[in-house]
């Protein structure tokens, strides 16, 4: 009889273990989906913080954007990609840096003028609603396959519009690199 008892005890025990271990996990994620939720609201009313931020600072643009020279008017964002994934495996996060600015004066036409860059016209997509009130109007943009590779030397994946009448430029990038010349 003694046995019988022992074993109900335990029994017992492990079940109580198993009971509050499980009690445990729906206030966790509860309390963890609370957090995500709250997360987006911020996001989406523009309260979430830097990453949401139009930026101004020219400095890491002319890092990794070298061959469009220095930079003035700057607005751009650093976007990231794929936060919000929850089937995603955890590691890096990929940014969009996405933005306008200013060229020196006559960098446009010098871009444009390459012949083996071959520009056509084609306007900007998936422009983010922070930066369309930032587009110049009637910019007359255009866009070369080739001089995207120059721009990333195929270290990144990028989007590069040019009008070269405004010395405008419009980018559109995932991971830009600083180049190999501008140091870390």
């Amino acid at each position: 009889m003694a046995g019988t008892v022992g074993i109900g005890r335990r029994g017992l025990l492990a079940f109580g273990a198993v009971m509050a271990v499980a009690a445990c996990a729906p206030a966790s994620r509860q309390a963890d989906s609370e957090k995500d939720s709250e997360k987006g609201r911020e996001k989406d009313s523009g309260q979430g913080g830097e990453k949401d931020k139009v930026r101004t600072d020219p400095v890491p643009l002319e890092r990794r954007f070298t061959l469009l020279g220095p930079l003035s008017d700057v607005h751009w964002l650093g976007i990231s990609l794929g936060e919000d994934s929850r089937m995603s495996v955890p590691g890096p996060i990929d940014v969009r840096v996405v933005g306008v600015a200013q060229l020196e004066a006559g960098t446009g036409a010098a871009i444009v003028a390459g012949p083996q860059r071959d520009f056509r016209p084609g306007p900007p997509a998936r422009v983010p609603k922070k930066l369309a009130a930032l587009m110049p109007k009637g910019a007359a943009w255009v866009r070369s396959e080739a001089f995207n590779q120059e721009v990333t030397g195929g270290r990144y994946t990028g989007e590069f519009y040019v009008d070269a009448g405004a010395d405008r430029v419009y980018f559109d990038t995932v991971d830009p690199s600083v180049a190999a010349s501008t140091g870390p």
